[in-house]
């Protein structure tokens, strides 16, 4: 009853388009004796029109090394050619939201039915630098995926270095992300993870998401995690993902 609830309420706000802010008027209290004055408090938007704000760009926290990886990654997404003219280049930067259903339209209100206080947790943070500082890219061509990772003091379970848990999710939000552009909406079946070298506080490191082979509704996709020049391998994995449908997603709710 409640999925039937929360996709009768998605089609009704699909068909929506922005319209302009309101001006919502303001009453000052009743004084004996004075005029009741009407004011406007400024222009309020309205919340489903929410303009979201990319986590996935630089910010004070980078170091030099994560500066350095994003704008490798970044300057191939649009190349020049001969005489000037530009094109897509070979890679793709993927814009990353506190959560992305909030700002589809509609989504402010869908995502409250769904789960009103369920939040994208790597993004969750407002401290700049405290724990997950990532961005990924994204190669169709080569079927690969690349994430770009910062790891804050937040993150920390051995003393001095990451927790095996905060390297688990950037593998998997990298190997997630990889399959749902190679398939569609896709929930993880399995994963799993050797970890060859610790990850030290505060350094950056590299996500390499490749795809192995897909099989009807599975994709599986390997990954590698190694410090921001390639020398040292820190974590191996292997992922499976399984296709499933939006209506699927809502029937469980």
């Amino acid at each position: 009853m409640m999925a039937a609830s929360v996709r009768a309420t998605f089609r009704l706000f699909q068909p929506l388009r922005p319209v302009p802010p309101m001006r919502i008027p303001l009453r000052q209290p009743t004084v004996p004796g004075r005029t009741t004055v009407a004011r406007t408090m400024g222009v309020l938007p309205l919340p489903f029109f929410s303009k979201p704000r990319d986590f996935s760009l630089p910010n004070s926290s980078w170091g030099p090394e994560m500066v350095r990886l994003y704008e490798h990654y970044n300057s191939q997404c649009e190349v020049e050619r001969e005489g000037g003219e530009k094109q897509k280049g070979p890679w793709k930067r993927l814009p990353s939201y506190n959560r992305v259903l909030k700002y589809a339209t509609g989504g402010v209100y869908l995502s409250k039915l769904i789960q009103s206080k369920a939040r994208l947790f790597t993004r969750n943070i407002k401290e700049p630098g405290a724990s997950f500082e990532y961005v990924l890219f994204d190669n169709s061509e080569e079927q690969k995926c690349v994430g770009i990772l910062q790891a804050g003091h937040l993150l920390e379970g051995p003393p001095g270095f990451v927790h095996g848990g905060a390297i688990a999710t950037m593998i998997d939000t990298v190997t997630g992300a990889h399959a749902t552009l190679l398939s569609g909406p896709v929930m993880t079946a399995n994963l799993n993870i050797n970890y060859r070298s610790p990850i030290p506080l505060g350094s950056t490191v590299v996500l390499e998401s490749c795809l192995d082979k897909k099989e009807d509704k599975k994709t599986f996709v390997t990954c590698k995690v190694t410090s921001s020049n390639g020398s040292k391998l820190h974590s191996e994995a292997t992922a499976l993902f399984v296709s499933i449908s939006v209506c699927k997603i809502l029937d469980g709710v």
